[in-house]
């Protein structure tokens, strides 16, 4: 299969007109016509991945992060990102990123984030496109039955993949909870949202302390915050599905999720008690 028809089935499944004016997202490099056999899913392309990607025999990465998000004047190998670009092209591997354009699909990264969490009926986005109501940004569902925030907070640790930042709640542990609000990603700019939806609580990822706090004094949703990696890695599978899917020739693709953790913090010790 060209890497063209990829890129085309891809398009189609997240239109690059849905990503946020400032992203950057869509092909990054790669030859039109060259031939896409092997397929790797990640959220980072970073060197680790690229490594993963050329020792599988990927021809085509796709992730969610973009590698070039604000402009450059150079991509000179003396660069981590140049040094990503140099690699790519001399061993023939091609770059797609899908990312706000993925976060507004229906579905898109925070259906798999709230289905990985719990979430099992029916899901309606935290702030509902314009031209479609069934695309936005977050999502807003209900458990099958109450719990627990600890419940909660516990069962989505085991949902998402294990990294150093763990997840981490604020609320009282006892309190229950039915209706939860998700955002994949950095998320603290929907807090009014969740609030707003009647979420009894909000998952998201890279929660600032002075936002949380003062949030939490005013009342409304308790918080559970995750690694931001953790919680964007549930789409990598359903991106996968639905790329296999899109068309008989493109079922005929060997695809692959990575699951190396790449997760910015590494590292998680607890203080004196």
């Amino acid at each position: 299969m060209r890497l063209s028809h990829v890129i085309a089935a891809l398009d189609e499944l997240y239109p690059p007109a849905w990503a946020e004016s400032w992203d950057a997202v869509g092909p990054v490099c790669g030859d039109p016509g060259q031939e896409v056999g092997r397929v790797l899913f990640a959220v980072d392309p970073v060197a680790a991945v690229l490594d993963e990607a050329l020792e599988w025999g990927a021809d085509l990465l796709v992730t969610h992060h973009p590698l070039l998000l604000r402009g450059v004047h150079s991509v000179a190998a003396t660069t981590p990102k140049g040094r990503m670009v140099h690699r790519m092209i001399r061993e023939g591997v091609a770059l797609y990123t899908a990312h706000t354009n993925a976060d507004r699909a229906d579905p898109g990264v925070s259906d798999a984030l709230a289905r990985a969490v719990g979430l099992t009926g029916a899901l309606r986005p935290m702030v509902p496109d314009g031209d479609d109501p069934r695309r936005g940004l977050g999502r807003v569902g209900d458990l099958a039955e109450p719990v627990t925030l600890a419940e909660f907070t516990r069962g989505a640790a085991a949902g998402l993949p294990s990294t150093a930042w763990g997840v981490r709640a604020a609320g009282d542990p006892g309190r229950a909870v039915r209706t939860v609000a998700v955002c994949g990603g950095a998320g603290d700019s929907l807090l009014d949202t969740a609030r707003a939806a009647g979420a009894d609580v909000y998952l998201t990822a890279d929660l600032r302390h002075h936002p949380a706090s003062e949030f939490t004094e005013q009342g409304g949703p308790a918080l559970v915050d995750a690694a931001h990696w953790a919680t964007e890695w549930p789409w990598l599978a359903d991106a996968e599905r639905r790329l296999t899917g899109a068309s008989k020739e493109a079922g005929t693709l060997e695809t692959r999720v990575s699951t190396l953790v790449t997760d910015a913090w590494s590292l998680h010790f607890e203080g004196a008690q």
